[in-house]
């Protein structure tokens, strides 16, 4: 079978999956779990990323004890703006409550919290296969321009993708199998993103080509990559209709990274 046609099978094969899995009990869970969480104003989520550009999931104390988990001693809070609301009284009673002001209030992102397991639909990639691989997808990067560095990160973050710096980093703590999955999506990133208008749309593309890539090699990311596309794109016909949207850009991002792979990096 052509690489072509091969990953337009993979393609949708992922789709498949993904219809599976946000039909599931564990999807609702995770919904349920995801809905007690606020959404911040455009404005918070900017203060939010100003004070710590790498938070994820972000809370107050009483959230976080809700779900088990502590704010660890020491940590430094997050300040953003909640609403001061005037409730309706005596002759306002049939009127809506009103904001009478704003105040700065503490929050916490997870990675400064120990305590229970979130729900994901996630899971890690672990074993030992990859490491050569690996390698050779750290040779597609430099053909294309891109330095690929060992790097801990702060909380859940796998990589990053710079184009400024030409540079992608991957965290160096996870198993070789995690490792390689996170390079093929920044590798992903680095073929198809150097400008986004739509964070979601890309993050669903480079998972989608790195599901792709890693199939090729022989490591099946599915545990991973259907919850992680599944997430960025709503879930259900949302998903298959946003990867569809994109099928040919994944696939040519596919094709030109598994085109580019070297039997021997060395």
């Amino acid at each position: 079978m052509a690489t072509n046609d091969r990953h337009a099978e993979l393609v949708d094969k992922l789709t498949e999956g993904i219809a599976d899995l946000t039909s599931s009990d564990r999807w609702r869970h995770y919904l349920d779990f995801q809905a007690r969480f606020r959404r911040y104003s455009a404005g918070n989520v900017l203060l939010i990323l100003a004070q710590r550009p790498d938070a994820t999931r972000v809370a107050g104390f009483s959230t976080w004890r809700a779900h088990d988990r502590a704010v660890r001693k020491g940590e430094r809070a997050i300040w953003i703006l909640a609403p001061m609301v005037r409730a309706a009284t005596g002759d306002d009673a049939e009127t809506a409550p009103r904001v009478r002001g704003f105040k700065w209030v503490p929050v916490f992102d997870v990675a400064q919290t120990d305590g229970a397991e979130l729900p994901s639909v996630c899971r890690p990639l672990s074993g030992d296969d990859g490491c050569a691989d690996f390698e050779r997808l750290v040779e597609v990067a430099r053909l294309i321009g891109f330095q690929v560095e060992d790097h801990r990160f702060e909380g859940p973050t796998n990589g990053d993708c710079c184009h400024r710096w030409r540079r992608i980093r991957v965290e160096a703590t996870r198993s070789p199998s995690q490792r390689l999955k996170t390079l093929a999506h920044e590798l992903a990133h680095a073929v198809l993103h150097e400008s986004v208008d739509d964070l979601s749309v890309a993050e669903l593309e480079a998972e989608s080509t790195a599901y792709v890539v890693c199939a090729q090699l022989g490591l099946d990311t599915a545990g991973y990559s259907f919850g992680y596309v599944a997430t960025w794109a709503g879930g259900g016909g949302a998903a298959i209709a946003a990867i569809k949207a994109s099928c040919d850009r994944i696939q040519r991002a596919a094709d030109l990274i598994v085109g580019s792979l070297v039997s021997d990096p060395a």
